[in-house]
């Protein structure tokens, strides 16, 4: 199956209707061109995918926005994963055990490595089932 695919099955219930993607990050982070020609960044460790840009215009314009890239490359905690876990395997990116939407550690002993499928997989299905919960709700995540 395409990643394509994957983010069209993991995410679709969000709304997204995938055609391309345009950009990774080391931590599995996605920009995802649309059907309607609109970009998205699909975020594994927070559980979101959002529109960042509605043109290709205004992504050029955002891939010069130093906020914007600060938070994509993710340099701090991409070096913290480099240094506990080595380098990234072909088709493998880093990732945090349990995301940061749901309290996870931004480093530590919460990094691991996934394939990027997987990751995509895992985090549109747990964002699907806390989609419609209250921020401060309490969960029971359970691992099959």
């Amino acid at each position: 199956m395409q990643l394509v695919d994957i983010i069209d099955e993991a995410w679709g219930w969000s709304g997204l209707k995938p055609d391309s993607i345009v950009g990774d990050n080391p931590f599995g982070n996605l920009i995802v061109k649309d059907k309607e020609g609109r970009y998205r960044r699909l975020c594994p460790e927070d559980l979101y995918c959002r529109m960042i840009a509605g043109s290709r215009a205004e992504l050029d314009m955002l891939s010069r926005d130093r906020d914007f890239l600060h938070d994509w490359n993710m340099s701090e905690l991409v070096r913290q994963a480099r240094e506990k876990l080595g380098p990234l395997r072909p088709g493998f990116k880093y990732c945090l055990k349990i995301p940061g939407a749901l309290g996870g550690e931004y480093g530590g002993e919460n990094l691991a490595t996934m394939t990027l499928e997987g990751l995509v997989s895992a985090s549109g299905s747990i964002a699907r089932q806390i989609d419609q919960l209250p921020n401060g709700a309490s969960i029971s995540l359970v691992v099959t």
